[in-house]
């Protein structure tokens, strides 16, 4: 019954953060950010989801920041950052060029993962100067970037006009969720996890989730159902690499592969076998992998290599 915002223990308990800034995105937002790990050491850059927090990220933070600067944020209106009375994908855009400005130095190169509406964001933000100066490489999790809510598998029904109807209500309830019990923790599951995902999986989504103000919830969600960034999907000409599970119900496979389709530099698609929606939790150990296998292949200084200025290798 805990509305303890994230677990206190074990693996998806965040760690604490080595600074916190807050960073101010063009319109006056204000966005928490969180800096993991050794100054001067490779940069990896993390953006959550709908209904998430930087709390999501705890596995891969914990993982990575041996070796890794990681910098995590909360989107507008989650975790640490203030509603913001704007919704829409520009302004998600603006709160990750704000953040990329403010914790890279000049022509750093990171590599930036995006788990669902995170994945978005990046879509939104691809022709962004600062995105096309920092970002190395990209990872994009369980994800899409249109007709979201048509293609979504919540309802065990056919496709159609009544599905998406009935998605639409569900997704975009104003309904607070209240605290996590039981009930809570199976309907979570079922929604957005795969079936062989274990308790401390389960509990620790749940406890994220619930956190969410209500409106909060609402408020992404009606952006979320009008989403159309397939054009952001062709600005993203740095490689990059596709997670998605098969169980997935909210961005299932077949969004994963049309962004593959699309992308100018795509250098895979991994889709993984019973899995959902919380892939970074429920597979935890092969997005840090892949994360960290992106950040050795591209970022020169996790190679040892001299960085080589944005303006000279364009």
């Amino acid at each position: 019954m805990s509305r303890l915002p994230h677990v206190a223990d074990g693996p998806y308990a965040p760690p604490v953060p080595a600074r916190e800034l807050t960073v101010t995105a063009a319109d006056g937002a204000r966005i928490h950010v969180e800096v993991h790990g050794p100054e001067g050491a490779p940069a990896v850059v993390l953006a959550h989801g709908w209904c998430c927090s930087t709390a999501f990220w705890a596995a891969q933070i914990r993982e990575l920041a041996a070796d890794h600067r990681v910098i995590a944020y909360d989107q507008r209106g989650h975790g640490r950052s203030p509603a913001n009375p704007a919704y829409g994908t520009e302004p998600l855009a603006d709160d990750l060029e704000a953040v990329l400005d403010a914790t890279l130095a000049p022509g750093e190169r990171a590599v930036i993962a995006g788990h669902s509406m995170g994945g978005m964001t990046l879509m939104a933000a691809a022709g962004r100067p600062a995105v096309r100066e920092h970002a190395a490489a990209v990872l994009l999790c369980s994800t899409g970037s249109a007709r979201l809510v048509a293609s979504a598998t919540v309802l065990p029904m056919r496709a159609g006009r009544v599905r998406t109807w009935l998605t639409r209500r569900i997704l975009g309830s104003r309904a607070p969720l209240g605290p996590v019990t039981p009930l809570a923790r199976r309907i979570l599951k079922y929604g957005t996890m795969g079936p062989g995902s274990g308790p401390d999986m389960v509990e620790a989504c749940a406890r994220i989730v619930h956190a969410c103000p209500s409106r909060v919830r609402h408020g992404w969600s009606q952006v979320l159902d009008l989403l159309d960034l397939d054009h952001g999907v062709r600005e993203l000409r740095m490689p990059v690499e596709i997670v998605v599970g098969t169980a997935d119900r909210l961005t299932p496979p077949v969004q994963a592969r049309a962004l593959a389709a699309a992308l100018p530099d795509c250098v895979g698609l991994t889709e993984l076998p019973g899995l959902g929606h919380m892939t970074p939790v429920e597979a935890p150990d092969l997005v840090s992998g892949k994360i960290r296998a992106l950040a050795a292949t591209y970022i020169p200084s996790a190679r040892g290599e001299r960085a080589v200025p944005v303006e000279e290798s364009a």
